[in-house]
């Protein structure tokens, strides 16, 4: 049986309010970054995820402890109220969020140079289309 746990993380990162979506399927960690723009209300996250869910690009998978274990309430509320006041993120996600930034240059890199050689090939064909409409009349 497959379990899966998605946590998200809202912090402001300046000038931003930024969200980190952390899911994890099966000890695999995954993450994904939303820039929020101004602060966001609970009600307007909670739209966001339930709207945009399916839209998310997250990482590459990486491996992550999962614990199964029940806590009492009332640590588990003081572990809540401890992370809402510590900022940043988790380094395992920093990670996942770094390894699909990589990805994601690498990917911007390739187009790009696919385009310069397409664009230089063009310029190239045309040239000699120009030489040879001169030279048709000898």
């Amino acid at each position: 049986m497959d379990k899966i746990s998605v946590t998200l993380t809202v912090f402001f990162e300046e000038p931003f309010w930024v969200g980190v979506v952390e899911q994890v399927t099966d000890g695999m960690l995954t993450v994904s970054k939303v820039t929020f723009g101004a602060e966001p209300k609970d009600y307007e996250v909670n739209g966001f995820l339930m709207e945009n869910y399916y839209r998310f690009r997250f990482s590459p998978a990486v491996a992550a402890a999962v614990k199964a274990e029940k806590k009492n309430p009332k640590r588990a509320m003081r572990e809540a109220h401890r992370q809402t006041d510590t900022t940043g993120i988790g380094t395992k996600s920093q990670q996942a969020l770094k390894l699909q930034q990589e990805q994601m240059k690498t990917g911007r890199k390739e187009r790009s140079r696919e385009q310069k050689e397409a664009e230089k090939q063009r310029q190239f064909d045309l040239k000699q289309q120009k030489k040879k409409e001169k030279h048709r009349g000898r």
